[in-house]
C-alpha cells in the first residue's frame, strides 16, 4: 500500500475524522438517553461470551463506517487468507497459522502443497502420550521415583500463556490421578530457578525446555544451571556417564521448531516434541508449548480448550461483519486509538482465576501491534497500539481506579466476568458463601463500569459536591461476559483477543506476527555482556552505558 493509498487517506477514515468532531464532547450520559434499548443494539454473544461494546461513545452511524473502513482495508478477505494457511507474515515470508492448532483431526488444510492436519495430531498424541505417563506415576527420574514437579523453562509466548491457562484453569486439575506440580521459570537473573532449586528433590524434577528457536538467552541459562544441578545431586557432577545419560533422558523434554538444536543439547529425541514456523511464539500455547497446561489439566481439558479457541476461530471467519465479535472488539479499538484520541487500554478482569490475563495480553497486543511501520515499509502517520496494562479488577480498584476515575487520562477498559460460579461445590454452606462472593465481585464489576460510563450522575442524590469529589464519566468500556470459565470459553476469549489484534493490524495495514524491535534488544545485550565479561570494548559505547559499566566492574573489583 503506497502513501498515497494508505488507509487514513481512505473515504470512511475521512467520514470518521469529522464524524469525530462531532462525538469528541459527547457524553456517554446522552447516548443513554437518546434512545431505549442501547445494550441489545451493541451487544453480541457467540462462542460461550457475551460482548457488550453499549459503553463507547459511538452512535448507530459510527459503526457503520467503521465497518465500512473495515471493508475498505479488504478484512473479509485477510481473514480467509489467514486461516488459509497464505504468507500474511508478510516480513519473514510465512504463514501464521496458530488456528490449524486447534482444527479437529477430521480437518484438512493444505498449506503450500502440504496438508498440515495430520502433524498437528501427532504432536498432540504425543504429548497426551507423556500427560499419561506421568498422570500414572510412570515417568520416572535417574533413580527410578516417579516425577513429582515439572519446571517449564521458558520466556514470552513459551512462558505467559501455559503461565496464564494452568492458573486459569486449576479448578480443573484431575484428582484421580499421580499428582504432578507445574512451576515456571522465565527471568534471566535465575532467581524464580534458585528458589525451586533450593526446595526440590532433583530426583524426581523434570524440566520442559520451551523456546521456538533453541537460542533464547534467558532459557538457554536456566536450562544449564538446572542441568548442573541435576549432574551434580545425581551423576556426581557428570563424572558418573551412566547416571548421566539416565538424568538426561528422564529429567529434560524440549520444545521447539529447531530438533537438531534439542538433540546438540542433549535432549533425548523421543523427549522431542515439535511445532513450526509458522507459529508465532506468543500464539503457541494450542499446541506442544502448551504441554504444562495438558499436564496440569489432563489432555481432556486441553482438547477442550483447543475446541473453544477452534469455535471463536468458525465465528470469526463465517460470521457477517456486523455481528462478529473479533471484527467489533478490534473496531471500537479503532474508533478510541485513532478518533478519539484515547491511547491507554485497561484489562480487568473480575475472577482471581484470571490473574495472569492482563500480562499474557500484553505481549499478544503490543508485541504483535507495537509497531510504526505498514507493510510497505511507510511510516504511519497514526496511531496504532494503545499502551496496555491491568490487573485484576478488585485489586486494581484500591490501586489505580483512583486514575480512572478522576485523573486526566482517557482509558478504554475491559471488564471481564463469568457469570456463574461455585455451582459445583458439595458443602451447602461454603457453596453459598463464596457464591455469595461471586455476586459481590459481579456487582463491583457492573458497578465500575457503570460509574466510569456515567460519572457523577451514577449517584442518587442531586446534591451540590465539592470538586475533590466530582466524577467526570465517560469513560468508554467494554463488558465480556463468560457463563462459567471453562476450558472451553477460555480458548474462545483467548481467540476472540488474538482475533481481535489480527483485525486491527489489517486495518493498520502492519505485521502483527513479528517482533524485530525484541530482536534488536537481544543483540545488543549480547554485545554488552561480552564486553562486561571482557571488560575490552567499552570506549566504543556511548557515555552513559560507560559510566554504568564501570560501576559494575567497581563494585565487582572492591568484592
Amino acid at each position: 500500500m503506497s502513501q498515497s493509498t494508505m488507509i487514513h487517506h481512505s473515504p470512511a477514515w475521512q467520514r470518521l475524522v469529522a464524524h469525530a468532531a462531532d462525538m469528541r464532547d459527547v457524553h456517554l450520559t446522552s447516548l443513554f438517553t437518546e434512545h431505549s434499548g442501547r445494550h441489545a443494539r451493541f451487544t453480541r454473544r457467540g462462542a460461550g461470551l457475551t460482548l457488550d461494546l453499549s459503553k463507547h461513545r459511538w452512535r448507530d452511524e459510527t459503526l457503520a463506517m467503521l465497518l465500512e473502513l473495515a471493508r475498505e482495508a479488504d478484512l473479509e478477505r485477510a481473514i480467509a487468507r489467514l486461516q488459509n494457511g497464505e504468507r500474511v507474515n508478510l516480513s519473514e515470508d510465512r504463514p501464521a497459522l496458530h488456528t490449524a492448532l486447534r482444527l479437529p483431526p477430521e480437518a484438512r488444510l493444505v498449506v503450500e502443497g502440504e496438508d498440515v492436519v495430520p502433524d498437528v495430531h501427532d504432536t498432540l498424541a504425543r504429548m497426551q502420550a507423556m500427560v499419561e505417563k506421568c498422570h500414572a506415576g510412570q515417568w520416572r527420574g535417574a533413580t527410578g521415583r516417579p516425577i513429582t514437579d515439572v519446571v517449564n523453562l521458558g520466556v514470552g509466548g513459551s512462558d505467559l500463556g501455559p503461565l496464564m491457562v494452568t492458573h486459569a484453569l486449576a479448578d480443573y486439575r484431575p484428582r484421580d490421578v499421580h499428582q504432578v506440580d507445574i512451576h515456571f521459570a522465565s527471568t534471566m537473573d535465575g532467581s524464580q530457578l534458585a528458589d525451586y532449586l533450593t526446595r526440590f528433590n532433583p530426583a524426581t524434577t523434570l524440566f520442559v525446555l520451551s523456546s521456538k528457536s533453541f537460542t533464547t538467552i534467558d532459557t538457554l541459562s536456566n536450562a544449564s544451571t538446572a542441568r548442573d544441578w541435576l549432574m551434580t545431586r545425581l551423576a556426581d557432577g557428570g563424572q558418573d556417564t551412566e547416571m548421566g545419560e539416565l538424568v538426561m533422558r528422564q529429567h529434560f523434554v524440549g520444545v521447539s521448531a529447531k530438533p537438531e538444536k534439542m538433540s546438540e543439547w542433549g535432549i533425548d529425541p523421543r523427549h522431542q516434541l515439535r511445532f513450526w514456523e509458522w507459529v508465532g511464539g506468543r500464539y503457541s500455547l494450542w499446541g506442544a508449548i502448551g504441554l504444562p497446561i495438558a499436564l496440569a489439566v489432563g489432555m481432556e481439558n486441553f482438547r477442550e480448550l483447543l475446541a473453544g479457541a477452534h469455535e471463536m476461530d468458525r465465528h470469526f471467519r463465517d460470521t457477517p461483519l456486523e455481528d462478529n465479535l473479533p471484527v467489533l472488539l478490534a473496531l471500537a479499538g479503532i474508533w478510541n486509538v485513532n478518533f478519539l484520541d484515547v491511547r491507554a487500554h485497561s484489562i480487568l478482569p473480575y475472577d482471581g482465576r484470571l490473574e495472569y490475563f492482563a500480562s499474557y495480553l500484553e505481549q499478544l497486543e503490543m508485541e504483535s501491534n507495537g509497531k510504526s511501520v505498514t507493510n510497505d515499509g511507510e511510516i504511519t502517520p497514526y496511531s496504532t497500539c494503545p499502551v496496555l496494562w491491568g490487573q485484576l479488577g478488585p485489586n486494581a480498584q484500591h490501586a489505580f481506579y483512583q486514575l480512572l476515575h478522576q485523573g486526566t487520562q482517557a482509558v478504554e477498559c475491559d471488564f471481564i466476568a463469568p457469570v456463574r460460579r461455585y455451582d459445583r461445590v458439595e458443602d451447602p454452606a461454603t457453596r453459598a458463601h463464596l457464591k455469595a462472593q461471586h455476586r459481590l465481585t459481579l456487582a463491583n464489576c457492573i458497578a465500575q463500569s457503570r460509574v466510569l460510563m456515567l460519572g457523577d450522575e451514577a449517584l442518587p442524590s442531586d446534591a451540590p459536591r465539592p470538586s475533590h469529589k466530582r466524577y467526570r464519566g465517560n469513560q468508554p468500556s467494554t463488558t465480556l461476559l463468560l457463563d462459567r470459565l471453562t476450558p472451553r470459553t477460555l480458548g474462545s476469549l483467548i481467540a476472540l483477543y488474538e482475533h481481535k489484534v489480527f483485525v486491527q493490524a489489517t486495518i493498520w495495514d502492519i505485521n502483527p506476527f513479528d517482533q524485530w524491535g525484541v530482536e534488536l534488544g537481544k543483540q545488543i545485550a549480547t554485545e554488552t555482556e561480552q564486553i562486561l565479561a571482557s571488560r575490552r570494548g567499552a570506549e566504543a559505547l556511548d557515555d552513559s552505558s560507560r559510566g554504568l559499566l564501570d560501576v559494575v566492574w567497581q563494585a565487582q573489583d572492591a568484592t
